[in-house]
């Protein structure tokens, strides 16, 4: 770890040293691709000093505690000892996930589409309570979402909601959410207190920038528009604002209805199929590797599960590392960092030994 972390702090200063050069702040391209390596080196050294002042000031209180010999001072140097012992293997851990090097596509926008699955009314409402996770874990990140679909459920929640996340390393924490995620508790609505299994799906989709936008050719589109569907019968419902766009070539299909603008609803679809289309260009690509959004979301069923989360027992568990915690009150309620981070190294790792 030391010497990954001396080599980052030496390019540390050559990027400092770059970016304070005329002809570089004029090429904006540059710029930015430094800029942005910039803010991740910066990242790694406030980690890396964190970590540094716990392990010298932990080597310091020790030597300090083989030659005291006033109890009261022993009783401090010891309770400081303990207060260092505990907070060291976060603060490594979180050095630990900053070294997984980053990836060009770490800062791009992340489109998030869940779609409630086995469990009827149960997965709708859920839809809606990781809506809500995803929303405050973005907050909390400095991030910015952006709503681009979605079907209310008369229960409240959602059947499907789709949005977009940008913001600095959105795409790195937020690309291996997509899967199954499985839910256990028991409804309002369950007399016997019964806990009951559903699945909600999510699929991850990076949104095609400047430089791989996909061109779509009108011709190649079929535009329908209808009145919005959606539960209590909102003032959407009144007009045929809503867009359905099919893509011909290919047969993806992708909808809005959110907006009371017809154009804004088409835009807001088009940035969807977009997104779709990238993808498929990805997976043309690399054939050989597990990134379609069919294999991300699985069919939806209860038993093909990325994550469960165990309300009775305050549990969440990722089955793909065997990572357990019981804090899904906290997680609920945004906190779900840990999670990602472990994903973020394992997957890392995953690749080394490939």
């Amino acid at each position: 770890m030391e010497k990954k972390v001396a080599q980052l702090l030496e390019r540390l200063t050559e990027i400092e040293d770059e970016l304070g050069k005329p002809e570089v702040v004029q090429d904006q391209k540059r710029y930015r691709v430094l800029t942005q390596e910039h803010s991740y080196l910066t990242n790694v050294k406030g980690a890396w000093d964190v970590v540094s002042a716990l392990r010298g000031g932990l080597k310091e209180q020790r030597e300090w505690l083989k030659t005291e010999t006033d109890d009261e001072m022993i009783g401090m140097i010891r309770a400081d000892i303990e207060l260092m012992e505990s907070k060291l293997p976060e603060a490594e851990k979180q050095l630990e996930v900053l070294l997984v090097p980053p990836d060009p596509n770490d800062h791009r926008n992340t489109i998030l589409e869940l779609r409630a699955g086995t469990g009827g009314d149960e997965a709708s409402l859920f839809v809606g309570d990781c809506v809500r996770m995803y929303t405050m874990f973005a907050s909390a990140q400095g991030w910015k979402v952006e709503q681009l679909s979605s079907t209310e459920s008369e229960v409240g929640g959602f059947k499907e909601y789709v949005m977009v996340v940008s913001g600095a390393n959105a795409y790195r924490f937020l690309r291996n959410e997509a899967g199954t995620h499985r839910v256990q508790r028991v409804p309002e609505t369950e007399a016997q207190g019964r806990v009951h299994t559903s699945a909600i799906t999510v699929a991850v989709l990076m949104e095609p920038d400047e430089e791989d936008e996909i061109t779509v050719d009108e011709k190649d589109l079929r535009v329908d528009t209808y009145r919005s569907s959606g539960a209590g019968g909102q003032h959407v419902n009144t007009t045929d604002s809503a867009v359905r766009l099919t893509h011909i070539p290919t047969g993806v299909v992708v909808y809005c209805q959110d907006d009371r603008s017809q154009h804004k609803n088409k835009a807001k679809a088009m940035r969807l199929l977009q997104a779709k289309l990238a993808e498929q260009e990805a997976r043309k690509r690399q054939q050989d590797e597990a990134s379609t959004r069919a294999n991300q979301i699985g069919s939806g069923d209860r038993s093909e599960r990325i994550r469960t989360y165990n309300f009775p027992q305050n549990r969440i568990t990722d089955h793909r590392i065997g990572f357990t915690k019981h804090n899904l009150d906290r997680v609920m309620e945004g906190e779900v960092g840990e999670v990602v981070e472990a994903l973020v190294s394992h997957f890392y790792q995953q690749e080394l030994q490939a």
